[in-house]
């Protein structure tokens, strides 16, 4: 059942989704099995994307990219990747999570430096925020950049940090003498290492690790913006991560409630398709209902993102409400396949797993409330 047919899109958003469609199924599809073996995508597929105009497209077309300064770009290659259930390939959080933070607060040196590998393939980057201890407190940081006049010393660990092996370029949260500073640290640089691919419950070909900073060394050319402005340039950039983390879960629910309702026409019990069952098919309206209404909500936040309106509570609902329906899909998606629900060779087995994560990442659904709340001055 298609969602496709909405008012948001124009014609250049429809021959951009029908080339990223044929991406997904030429490029992402064949691999997904063997990515998911080796717990980590290929490097071949960041590069294919780069040269398809995939890669961090709202950059300026002087530094590789496209200036499609227009997030609905955006949404569709987050929506054709989740309609093909690929949860490995993190193309959202380096063109929608990161890269926007090189385009905003680096340097003219810097952007030259950077966005156009971020824009080929050639630089997969990372965001290194979580600490064992933190969690979504980022205030409560411990890893520390002391000041050496013209560098910095990093010290300190990360965790659960996605594209943790892959990325070529890390920024990383620190705390400065200044405040909360953001740092970029490159493969390579002296000190910095990399744990173990972490072994997750659900996105197994998402590559997640540890990182360890000792004694690296850092130039005052790699600090991202100014010192001591971290925590603000966070929390100014998280309202659109969080309406990422919505689009990708609605488009999740639609992957789980297609793959549920093909599977409930098909399977018979008793002598009919288990769809023609009046419990099945109120459960399928009920989804069919609130994806819809998702859908709609999400649509306009992405309107408002747009037009520089979004604000950090709405986003804040877009993330919990969506995720938390999501959940609420791809369980009733098992539910209804039965014990065929229970088997990975399923994709809804697939989905229920991948999208446990998504209450958690981003701020928890408990800090989503907490945000709400307070903007209701309670």
């Amino acid at each position: 059942m298609s969602f496709d047919n909405r008012s948001i899109f124009e014609e250049e958003h429809k021959v951009f989704r029908d080339n990223f469609r044929r991406f997904c199924e030429e490029e992402v599809k064949p691999y997904q099995e063997k990515w998911i073996e080796q717990g980590i995508v290929d490097r071949e597929i960041w590069e294919k994307a780069g040269e398809n105009g995939f890669l961090a497209p709202k950059v300026d077309e002087e530094y590789g990219g496209l200036g499609l300064a227009d997030f609905r770009y955006n949404q569709i290659m987050i929506e054709e990747l989740a309609y093909v259930g690929e949860s490995g390939f993190a193309l959202s959080l380096h063109n929608d999570v990161i890269a926007p933070y090189i385009s905003a607060y680096a340097t003219d040196e810097q952007k030259q430096r950077w966005l156009p590998g971020i824009c080929s393939g050639e630089i997969i980057l990372a965001i290194a925020m979580t600490e064992p201890d933190t969690g979504s407190d980022l205030q409560a940081i411990k890893s520390r950049l002391e000041d050496k006049g013209d560098h910095y010393i990093l010290n300190g660990s990360k965790t659960y940090i996605s594209n943790g092996i892959i990325s070529d370029l890390v920024i990383v949260a620190a705390k400065a003498p200044e405040g909360v500073t953001l740092v970029c640290v490159p493969r390579g640089a002296e000190g910095f290492n990399r744990g173990r691919n972490l072994k997750k419950m659900g996105m197994k070909s998402q590559d997640t690790a540890e990182l360890f900073f000792e004694n690296v060394v850092v130039p005052k050319t790699d600090v991202l913006g100014v010192p001591g402005q971290g925590f603000i340039y966070l929390m100014q950039k998280l309202a659109e991560e969080r309406l990422v983390c919505a689009v990708g879960a609605i488009a999740s629910s639609v992957y789980a409630f297609n793959e549920t309702l093909k599977y409930v026409k098909e399977r018979t019990a008793f002598g009919k398709p288990i769809g023609k069952f009046q419990n099945t098919r109120f459960r399928m309206a009920e989804m069919k209902t609130e994806i819809t209404i998702g859908q709609v909500f999400i649509d306009n936040l992405v309107t408002k993102l747009n037009d520089g309106k979004l604000t950090p509570d709405e986003a804040s609902m877009a993330k919990w409400w969506c995720t938390d329906l999501l959940n609420r899909v791809v369980d009733s998606g098992v539910q209804f396949h039965g014990g065929a629900g229970y088997m990975m060779e399923y994709p809804i087995a697939r989905a229920y797993v991948d999208a446990r994560i998504t209450p958690i990442f981003a701020g928890t659904n408990e800090i989503m409330k907490e945000i709400i709340g307070r903007s209701l001055g309670l």
